[in-house]
């Protein structure tokens, strides 16, 4: 979404706030997540400055740092959900739907490894840790939403928590990735979501029929008392 003069004036505090966070994040390589990358971008986009502060409000030690941090994540699940809105990686084998849409919000952020490592420092901060988490799940949701993932069941809550790991774990590699096309990034990324398909294969023979029902209890009930 980019608004630019007159039109900045009429969205609403939630639009400002996804408006901003691509023009925040470009001004954090060198201002940090602070309040001068925020005038940066609002200066950038003809917006008001007080206005602007409205829509990240401070919170805590850091101040408007993790808002302008959840924007930024925000605003790249908006792009990506434009981007795959019609569908076509229905026409991909699930790995490769979910590697498409880890790269494209990869390449969503090229350029910007600096602001991604301060952002990460900052998130990595105890105070900060479950907002990272929340922003994690969420992501990761919107990616197997996309991928045509409807479980409802355990599966629904064990996927989502590995891809968000899986994502932050790539993300870590990718800021670093000094190779040609980032192709360290990309070999690692492969060989995690190799991994995972190896473990849900596993786990649906284990389980078998009864994978859509699940039940921990019963699960670590016939591990303790195995059927004669």
């Amino acid at each position: 979404m980019a608004e630019t003069g007159a039109a900045i004036a009429d969205l609403t505090l939630d639009e400002l706030r996804i408006a901003l966070a691509p023009q925040i994040a470009l001004s954090a390589m060198f201002d940090g997540w602070s309040e001068a990358a925020l005038e940066a971008a609002a200066q950038t986009l003809g917006a008001d400055f007080a206005v602007a502060k409205l829509a990240f409000p401070a919170k805590g030690l850091q101040g408007r740092a993790i808002g302008m941090i959840d924007a930024w994540v925000a605003s790249v699940d908006a792009r990506m959900e434009a981007e795959f809105a019609d569908g076509r990686l229905g026409n991909l084998p699930i790995r490769q739907r979910i590697a498409t849409l880890v790269w494209f919000r990869l390449e969503a952020i090229a350029g910007l490894e600096e602001s991604l490592s301060r952002a990460m420092a900052i998130q990595a901060m105890p105070m900060n840790v479950p907002a990272a988490l929340r922003q994690g799940w969420s992501s990761a949701d919107k990616m197997w939403r996309l991928a045509g993932d409807i479980s409802t069941d355990y599966n629904h809550y064990s996927k989502r928590a590995i891809l968000a790991s899986i994502y932050g774990a790539t993300l870590a590699i990718w800021k670093n990735d000094d190779s040609d096309d980032k192709v360290e990034t990309r070999a690692f990324l492969d060989r995690r979501i190799e991994g995972v398909m190896k473990f849900e294969k596993a786990k649906a023979q284990l389980l078998g029929r009864e994978r859509e029902h699940f039940s921990v209890a019963r699960f670590l009930g016939r591990l303790r008392y195995p059927q004669n």
